[in-house]
């Protein structure tokens, strides 16, 4: 949460694992601006997107990795289709569609 140093996330295996079953992958995090080569994971190159509401209406289904402090959680639930929250970051929003799924 909240550091640039992406060696020990669990974001890269999710992201290995949804590329092998042909999901299109994008991301956001404001501490990791682009994906580095990884020796243990097969992701590919992506540049961090911001957190737009066009971004967000974009998305077929959002997973949420970490939970970083700076996000605005309200405005990603409220502009997303469905949010996948493992981090509990969504936990003090408002959810009045049922859109947000716990992990």
């Amino acid at each position: 949460r909240d550091v640039d140093d992406p060696r020990e996330s669990p974001a890269f295996r999710l992201m290995e694992l949804l590329n092998e079953r042909g999901a299109t992958l994008s991301y956001h995090d404001p501490f990791i601006p682009t994906l580095p080569k990884m020796r243990s994971f097969d992701v590919p190159a992506l540049e961090s997107n911001d957190l737009t509401e066009a971004y967000l209406t974009s998305l077929d289904c959002l997973l949420i990795c970490t939970d970083h402090s700076g996000v605005d959680w309200q405005f990603v639930v409220d502009h997303s289709n469905i949010v996948v929250d493992t981090r509990n970051a969504c936990s003090g929003t408002i959810d009045n569609d049922g859109k947000i799924y716990t992990a």
